[in-house]
């Protein structure tokens, strides 16, 4: 820049790519999506630019999301005054991205954008092959009590971009009819049902019945989907052989208060941008917890299954999942009998959804009991449906203990905001109690089936 026509350096903006960077001072931290090989003097137009300490930014290149960057707002939208900063916190993952497309690397951000070419580049062309026959795809949002935020949830979904798909609503054990009056009122093209046995569990595996998909995915009714979900579901599926699961990126949806911010800074459920493939087999992890530590393998707000094979599995067991005694763990269970059955998971990160987290402590510390309760709760129905795995789990054993109850290490970057102790000790209670929630949780479902079987 120039000032009285004498050349001035000024100091570059600085660009966060770590969560455990942002502080409670940064609140809110708006979100925003940036694609990287779009011309133009502003990473955003000007009026969808937030003017606030931090901006979350969604960083795409050819659609593909490559990281998430924490970018000053105050700065403004110049696409100059964030160049460097981007361009050596991505630069890796963009030459990455560059070669696989079949294209040369770039030196900075206005060499990527010079660098276009009016050829479609390598992942485009392996959408375009996916979408040139696309497998019909079966969305299954399982819901309760909560219309409006599946209002956000579908409207989000009828704005993607795939050529075949229908959407199915699961409304569980509801306590009135306004879900019901709202569908019939907003959302008539999609079809709508009720599953009156409490429990997500129940309620996913009611769509799945009436599911005619080859393909049957599940999102919860707090998420709002991205454009190319459904394309990035299906590629996953075509990713490789033998595909039984594929599932995508949670982002948050929102940063607003302290509460989301801890889950986030703890991990959130984000797994990272790299298309990962699991198996028992050539691509199984290095980790000894493998296949039971299935939380790795994604999350149920973001899952997708082959139709037949779930059903051929018996769907997901009903005495797991929130709305049970056991309060979760049906998507884990799915996740481990989709491995130990011989099939592949796929992790597509391009199958993004953006999730509102828990905003207060008190949510959050009941979100804690749940995930340790599922936890337990699954780890025993893994030996229900698969007890030959038994040997495998007690040689796990020591690794699983000194995870979950042992003082982990913590990296330099997240010891400024460690996970509340009192948290720590409520998932650690709800692990323990998983077991015999499961027993009872378990032998509820088998009452309520024979009553309805009756």
């Amino acid at each position: 820049m120039t000032m009285n026509g004498e050349s001035v350096v000024t100091d570059p903006v600085r660009v966060v790519d770590s969560i455990h960077e942002i502080d409670v001072s940064d609140l809110p931290v708006p979100r925003i999506e940036i694609e990287l090989s779009s011309a133009g003097d502003d990473l955003v137009p000007e009026g969808q630019w937030p003017h606030s300490s931090r901006v979350m930014a969604l960083m795409r290149l050819h659609g593909q999301p490559l990281g998430v960057l924490y970018l000053d707002g105050r700065a403004g939208p110049s696409r100059a005054t964030h160049a460097a900063g981007i361009w050596a916190s991505l630069r890796s993952r963009v030459d990455a991205h560059l070669a696989g497309d079949g294209l040369p690397a770039a030196n900075n951000l206005d060499e990527l954008i010079a660098s276009e070419t009016s050829a479609p580049p390598g992942c485009e062309q392996t959408r375009d092959a996916v979408l040139s026959t696309p497998p019909l795809i079966t969305v299954v949002v399982a819901t309760r009590d909560r219309p409006e935020s599946l209002s956000a949830c579908l409207t989000s979904l009828l704005a993607a971009t795939y050529p075949r798909s229908e959407i199915v609503v699961v409304d569980n054990d509801p306590s009135d009819d306004d879900t019901a009056t709202m569908m019939a009122e907003r959302f008539d093209s999609v079809r709508y049902v009720r599953e009156y046995r409490r429990g997500l569990a129940s309620a996913h595996n009611r769509g799945l019945r009436v599911a005619q998909g080859q393909i049957v995915a599940f999102v919860d009714d707090d998420v709002l989907v991205d454009r190319h979900w459904l394309t990035a579901i299906a590629q996953g599926f075509a990713e490789t052989d033998d595909v039984g699961c594929v599932t995508g990126l949670i982002l948050p949806e929102q940063l607003e208060t302290p509460a989301q911010l801890l889950l986030e800074h703890r991990g959130g459920y984000g797994k990272g941008f790299d298309l990962k493939i699991f198996d028992t087999a050539g691509n199984r992890p290095h980790d000894p917890l493998f296949p039971f530590a299935a939380g790795q393998l994604g999350s149920g707000a973001n899952m997708a299954f082959d139709t037949e094979m779930l059903r051929a599995m018996g769907g997901f067991d009903s005495a797991l999942g929130v709305g049970t005694r056991a309060r979760g763990g049906d998507d884990m269970s799915g996740f481990f009998r989709t491995v130990v059955a011989g099939r592949r998971l796929v992790y597509q990160p391009g199958a993004i959804v953006w999730h509102r987290h828990y905003r207060d402590m008190n949510a959050l510390r009941n979100m804690a009991r749940g995930c340790g309760v599922g936890m337990g709760a699954y780890l025993a129905s893994s030996l229900v449906y698969e007890p030959r795995m038994i040997v495998e789990l007690v040689r796990c054993f020591p690794h699983a203990f000194a995870k979950a109850f042992l003082p982990q290490p913590i990296t330099a970057e997240a010891r400024p905001h460690p996970w509340p102790t009192e948290l720590v000790n409520v998932e650690r209670r709800g692990l323990v109690a998983g077991p015999a929630a499961y027993a009872v949780s378990r032998w509820r479902a088998r009452r309520s089936h024979e009553r309805c079987d009756g």
